[in-house]
């Protein structure tokens, strides 16, 4: 098995990037699956949507370079997790352009005009939002709900890849940090115990 963690924070000290790191630890810690690491801030993503994007959803060109790229990584892998914090009640825009990019039409999905034949079931997907306000605050505006329409139907239902783990994670949760630590560790544990699809 071999799972693909996606994170865009800029301080590589931040609790999203100490998160991931308990995350690769416990997926890595048997030694029989490998983890690789899209740190998009790191690796200066460029999350615009340019001219090139356009002409390959229009016309279904080829890709640019960095977007064939990430799809390669998609393709190596059997699972997907995403651990980034919340912006303005969303992904950061670094993360919210690499799908924009990379999550192309004839690669993770084909609209006919009558039917979206969805390409990405073989990858599973798991989701740790790493929030700052408060529960009741979430609960308030209704950001649970919310996240899961948008994010875990509207883009990976819409690819047909299952998300099998949608996390919000909160400083007011009890134990916070460690807590989220342990969480990450447990989801570790079960990506390290994934057989390989047949």
């Amino acid at each position: 098995m071999h799972t693909l963690i996606v994170t865009a924070h800029p301080d590589p000290h931040s609790h999203t990037h100490a998160v991931v790191e308990q995350l690769v630890k416990s997926i890595t810690a048997s030694g029989a699956h490998s983890v690789e690491i899209a740190d998009l801030a790191a690796e200066q993503f460029d999350p615009r949507f340019n001219q090139a994007d356009i002409d390959q959803f229009k016309s279904g060109t080829v890709s640019p370079a960095d977007v064939l790229s990430e799809q390669q990584r998609l393709n190596r892998a059997d699972a997907l997790v995403l651990v980034y914090p919340i912006y303005w009640w969303s992904f950061p825009a670094q993360l919210k352009g690499w799908i924009d990019r990379v999550f192309t039409q004839g690669w993770a999905y084909d609209d006919t005009g009558e039917k979206v034949i969805k390409k990405l079931g073989h990858l599973q997907v798991h989701l740790l939002a790493l929030g700052a306000a408060n529960t009741r605050t979430y609960l308030r505006r209704g950001y649970f709900s919310s996240m899961r329409n948008q994010i875990d139907e509207g883009i990976f239902g819409y690819c047909g890849a299952p998300v099998i783990t949608s996390e919000l994670l909160l400083p007011s949760d009890e134990g916070y940090p460690d807590a989220h630590y342990a969480l990450a560790r447990q989801l570790g544990q079960r990506l390290s115990i994934l057989k390989e699809p047949a």
